[in-house]
């Protein structure tokens, strides 16, 4: 295998059937010592925390092509914490896509003298451009076409497609009694120019709540898989 990309808390190897490998690490973000997912830095390793992100993502993956979701899920393989994917373009240098069914987080932040914390949205869904120095700058749909990363029909795909993937997430969690406020994903395409989800579906990705309290992502993981 060739190693083609390194990142913070996976590598990248390619395969020789054209597909690629997801390698998980235990790194994950955060300062100082303290593990933070919204970081945009390894803080530190976990022992264990790449073995339960990947599972997660299988989980995830698995019931999300079942529903006729394209994503570049093939397979995986948990004795060494690896998962094969199918090649994938991301759009311009990398794009987050972010569902948000409460007002928490960054959407507070901004919007906060016009909807109370905590308030209700319609799976409301906005993108940001993976840029670690900018601070992962707000995008608008006109912003993605008008700089040609994206068409129309391809936003329009990405937009549904995250909803519908958000709604599995949280009606999975609402099993568990966990409750879903806001996730985040990450798109890419095929040769064809179609939108499929790529990269994980973990617990460090989403922000989630039992009784009103927030769960953080390593508890959140330790209950989601409790028998």
């Amino acid at each position: 295998m060739e190693l083609v990309y390194t990142g913070k808390t996976k590598n990248v190897y390619a395969l020789d059937n054209g597909n690629y490998l997801l390698k998980f690490k235990d790194d994950v973000t955060g300062k100082d010592g303290v593990f933070d997912p919204g970081m945009n830095e390894v803080g530190l390793s976990i022992e264990g925390v790449g073995d339960v992100n990947l599972r997660m993502s299988i989980y995830f993956f698995e019931k999300i092509n079942a529903a006729g979701i394209l994503t570049h899920y093939v397979s995986a393989d948990l004795e060494n914490t690896t998962m094969e994917v199918k090649p994938a373009t991301v759009f311009g240098h990398g794009l987050e896509v972010i569902c948000r069914h409460k007002a928490v987080g960054s959407f507070i932040r901004r919007y906060g003298e016009y909807i109370e914390e905590g308030a209700d949205l319609p799976a409301y869904v906005e993108t940001t451009f993976k840029n670690d120095e900018k601070e992962d700058p707000l995008v608008t749909k006109d912003g993605l076409l008008v700089l040609g990363i994206m068409t129309d029909e391809q936003y329009e795909d990405l937009k549904v497609m995250t909803q519908k993937i958000t709604q599995i997430v949280a009606d999975d969690l609402l099993e568990k009694g966990l409750v879903l406020y806001d996730i985040k994903f990450e798109f890419g395409y095929d040769a064809d120019g179609n939108v499929m989800l790529i990269d994980e579906i973990a617990s460090g990705n989403m922000r989630v709540y039992k009784d009103g309290e927030y769960i953080e992502p390593m508890e959140l993981s330790k209950l989601f898989f409790a028998e």
